[in-house]
């Protein structure tokens, strides 16, 4: 069965915390070293929502994921690209929660404007690849051993989708 899919709140903040906390810990996934707090996501969350978009995934009235969007870079010239992530709890991967966050927020985007979705991830991570592949997204580029974690270092795949085609002048994203 499909989570259910709704905007996220800062009161979200403990339960995607306690999510993203094991790959901050365990992997190269995230280049974090130290967990954020729930109080430092909730601060991620409402800047997420009110510039583009923070969702959280539910199954049995439990949280078991979120997708969010966020600034591509800082420069204005890049104001209509985003840069999108998707984290699920632990054993939920290959269950359709991811897909289904993403379906859900690539919308979303398109109708503040975004014209551009792009990911980062660590490799290997052939579950990501897999799904951003599913969903469109195509690889543009690898950075070689450009982070140490966990005693090692680490390729981040680049891929990105186009979620507006056309090359007219953009409107301001809302």
């Amino acid at each position: 069965m499909l989570p259910t899919i709704r905007d996220a709140e800062p009161s979200d903040a403990a339960a995607c915390a306690a999510i993203y906390r094991p790959f901050v810990l365990d992997t190269a996934i995230s280049f974090e070293t130290e967990p954020p707090t729930p109080a430092e996501m909730a601060t991620r969350i409402s800047a997420a929502v009110r510039s583009h978009a923070w969702l959280v995934a539910e199954a049995g009235g439990e949280t078991i994921g979120y997708a969010y969007a966020g600034p591509f870079a800082a420069r204005p010239a890049y104001r209509w690209s985003c840069e999108v992530s998707v984290y699920l709890e632990t054993g939920r991967r290959r269950t359709g929660a991811g897909r289904a966050l993403y379906e859900a927020l690539l919308p979303r985007l398109i109708d503040r404007g975004y014209r551009v979705a792009v990911a980062k991830m660590t490799l290997p991570n052939d579950a990501s690849m897999g799904l951003h592949t599913a969903l469109g997204f195509r690889q543009v580029g690898v950075h070689r051993r450009i982070g140490w974690k966990n005693g090692a270092w680490h390729d981040v795949a680049i891929v990105q989708r186009e979620l507006i085609d056309g090359c007219e002048p953009p409107v301001e994203p809302r």
